[in-house]
């Protein structure tokens, strides 16, 4: 029994990104955060749980990446969809420029499965950070409408995004080794900034959270040089 045990994981994911979608579609941005909170934990702990219990499986693999891709593929292009429309109430059909983070957020979870160089850290950023950088957009926009709802801003975003999804730049995972602060630093920094953060400016600070990611990631892979 104790193999099914990651993929049940992996599935209580699936169906909370299943009503994630709903939610978003429905413009229940706070319930969207709880569901796509909630599939973020799941998703930490199916791949923990299957390495504690040595139950890895191929076909774990395959379902964590089908999971994902409703969970932070599908979700975040729901959100932007969402955003777009509000702004090219006029040009409807640009609102579905917002599934093309979906497109890339595939592409993304494609290449990580096939790719050597991603065992222990990321290349190009991962769907789940993305994700909760999507998700920031319409509480951020409920204090700051003339930049969120900007149809530049959410296009430019929507661009920008999808290239991070399959670039090049490597990016720190939270998988450790040890505990030792040499080796972590730059990660127990970002955990530390992250709480804080969010702590003080709530969803607003998403999208400064997922700066400070790259630039920490920059700053730990130089110093592995």
């Amino acid at each position: 029994m104790k193999k099914h045990i990651p993929n049940t994981i992996t599935c209580l994911n699936l169906f909370s990104g299943c009503i994630g979608v709903l939610m978003a579609l429905k413009g229940d941005y706070m319930t969207t955060a709880y569901c796509v909170l909630a599939s973020g934990i799941f998703d930490f702990f199916d791949g923990m749980v299957a390495r504690l219990l040595h139950v890895k499986s191929n076909i774990g693999k395959e379902l964590d990446s089908l999971a994902d891709m409703v969970s932070f593929g599908f979700l975040p292009g729901a959100i932007l969809y969402m955003l777009l429309s509000e702004v090219f109430i006029e040009q409807p059909l640009f609102a579905y420029l917002g599934f093309v983070v979906t497109v890339f957020s595939a592409l993304r979870l494609a290449k990580f499965n096939l790719d050597e160089r991603q065992t222990t850290d990321f290349i190009g950023l991962n769907t789940p950070m993305n994700t909760f950088y999507v998700l920031s957009l319409p509480f951020i926009a409920e204090k700051y409408p003339d930049i969120i709802l900007n149809p530049y801003f959410l296009l430019i975003s929507t661009a920008l995004t999808s290239f991070l999804l399959v670039s090049e730049i490597r990016l720190f995972s939270m998988k450790l080794s040890s505990l030792a602060w040499s080796e972590n630093k730059y990660k127990f920094i970002f955990v530390i900034l992250a709480v804080v953060l969010f702590a003080v400016l709530q969803f607003v600070a998403l999208p400064i959270i997922l700066l400070s990611y790259i630039l920490l990631s920059l700053l730990h892979f130089q110093r592995l040089k």
